[in-house]
């Protein structure tokens, strides 16, 4: 695959995510291009949260190293960053100028909401995949659906660090679904 088209997919990726950019990679990644299958998004994505750093960064490097090697990695975070940068910069300049104005605060905050109903919409895309094909009489599938409601418990009902709870259900995880066993 050639580095410039990794690079402008990231790019224009990066660009269209304004106040979260994984229902973006999800539609460019998974449904557009169909560089991944819902369940490796899911699997890059769970990987990329154990990473330090931005997720989505974390993800374009492993998709640009999957189908371009190193090159293709540094493609990916290349183009993940430029725009957003060039338009950080310019977002700046007008804030100082225009921040007082009200118009200008409410825009912020209606973004905001759309933003949260962006990421809801893909939550429940990756939840919808993960158990579409799943067989609920096996422990696997009643394992997975309580390490979700755990997460989402800690994380959106008791507000734990995402890091708290990353903490202690990734290991509680990875134990409890090597001892389930993989399915067949």
């Amino acid at each position: 695959m050639p580095l410039s088209t990794i690079f402008l997919v990231f790019s224009r990726l990066a660009l269209m995510g304004f106040g979260g950019v994984m229902p973006f990679a999800y539609r460019a990644l998974v449904e557009q291009h169909k560089w991944l299958t819902a369940e490796e998004f899911a699997k890059y994505l769970a990987t990329s949260q154990m990473l330090p750093g931005p997720t989505i960064c974390n993800v374009a490097l492993m998709v640009g190293n999957r189908y371009a090697g190193t090159r293709g990695a540094l493609a990916a975070l290349a183009g993940m960053i430029a725009g957003p940068f060039m338009v950080v910069v310019a977002l700046g300049v007008v804030y100082q100028r225009f921040g007082e104005i009200d118009m200008f605060r409410h825009a912020i905050r209606g973004m905001a909401a759309v933003a949260a109903g962006l990421i809801l919409a893909t939550a429940v895309k990756m939840a919808k995949s993960m158990f579409a094909k799943a067989d609920w009489r096996t422990n696997r599938a009643r394992l997975q659906v309580a390490l979700l409601a755990l997460a989402f418990v800690g994380l959106g009902l008791l507000q734990w660090q995402l890091a708290l709870v990353f903490c202690v259900l990734a290991p509680l995880g990875t134990a409890a679904t090597y001892l389930v066993g993989e399915e067949k």
